[in-house]
């Protein structure tokens, strides 16, 4: 069996974390290295997804409450302004392989990607 990721230890009080919101199978964290000014990760508690993709196929109910938490976050603290990003595989930089979504809010500029 593997180990736990770093978010089910989080969520598990193994090591701290700052959580913001949290239901029966979500909860949400600010992040430790953030990228906006305001930067939560919304985390299904299950491991069993490891991207988006795979939680997309596997229960889109649990996705669907994910987004929904993204949105509640950014509801109280973007006045419902955000940007949700998933980052699957390595590649795209993926860090923790279970699946969870970046919440981004608070001067963020549209940039064309390059290359």
């Amino acid at each position: 069996m593997s180990e736990p990721t770093v978010f089910t230890r989080i969520l598990n009080g193994e090591i701290p974390g700052d959580i913001v919101a949290e239901t029966e199978r979500v909860f949400a964290i600010t992040d430790i290295a953030p990228q906006a000014p305001l930067h939560v990760l919304v985390i299904p508690k299950t491991e069993q997804y490891k991207n988006v993709t795979e939680l997309a196929a596997g229960d889109p109910s649990l996705l669907a409450e994910v987004i929904d938490v993204a949105k509640s976050v950014a509801a109280g603290k973007a006045d419902g302004e955000f940007r949700l990003i998933f980052n699957t595989g390595a590649g795209a930089g993926q860090t923790v392989f279970h699946v969870h979504a970046h919440v981004l809010a608070g001067d963020l500029e549209e940039r064309a990607l390059v290359g």
